[in-house]
């Protein structure tokens, strides 16, 4: 994690725009909002962001950011098992974050950029520590041969559907009678399981 976002990880400002996010979501919260929220002047929040498009953009880069350090997602390898474990880690986690979860119910449009146009920070940096730990684990000969920049992305874009969509793979009224009933658990075992076995040597 970076000098600014160690400074970000802590930033009233920012908890301020999370919390009012939260309670109202983001198209109806402004700067001043969060400025009244966080006890400062408006100015003081212009002088950081012009909009709060920036500052959702900073807001999530923390969010992220922060899950996937906390979910042991790091720059190290010690094993195959821990790898697809922190990546699977990662995924519940964001799935289960208050944050995440109201943009996903609220404002999902806020989340299409990131999907279908460009990468965001978060996502570059959680590419570049995964590819980080990859290149540990081929080296030390546990993991297979491959470019890790792209063995990293398609780790990325499976990890997006276990993200995004894993609710609507769970035993839901339309499918009561199914047996064994399918949870999330039960996705994220599957989820770790994909990525030994493409990955495995």
């Amino acid at each position: 994690m970076s000098l600014r976002q160690d400074h970000q990880r802590d930033d009233p400002l920012l908890d301020a725009a999370r919390d009012r996010i939260l309670a109202v979501g983001w198209k109806r919260t402004t700067l001043t909002d969060v400025a009244r929220r966080a006890g400062v002047s408006r100015m003081t929040m212009y002088r950081r962001w012009p909009d709060m498009q920036t500052l959702l953009a900073d807001l999530m880069t923390r969010e992220w950011s922060t899950i996937a350090a906390d979910s042991t997602l790091d720059h190290s390898f010690r094993s195959l098992e821990q790898l697809a474990a922190g990546v699977a880690r990662t995924v519940a986690a964001l799935r289960a974050n208050d944050l995440f979860r109201r943009i996903v119910e609220v404002d999902p449009e806020l989340l299409l950029p990131y999907l279908l146009d460009r990468r965001g920070r978060s996502q570059q940096a959680m590419l570049e520590r995964l590819a980080t730990a990859i290149t540990a684990g081929q080296r030390a000969g546990a993991l297979r041969d491959g470019d890790p920049v792209l063995l990293a992305r398609a780790i990325m874009l499976v990890a997006y559907g276990f993200t995004l969509s894993a609710q609507t793979m769970t035993t839901d009224r339309q499918d009561q009678a199914a047996s064994p009933a399918i949870g999330l658990e039960d996705l994220d075992d599957e989820l770790r399981l994909v990525l030994q076995r493409y990955l495995a040597p």
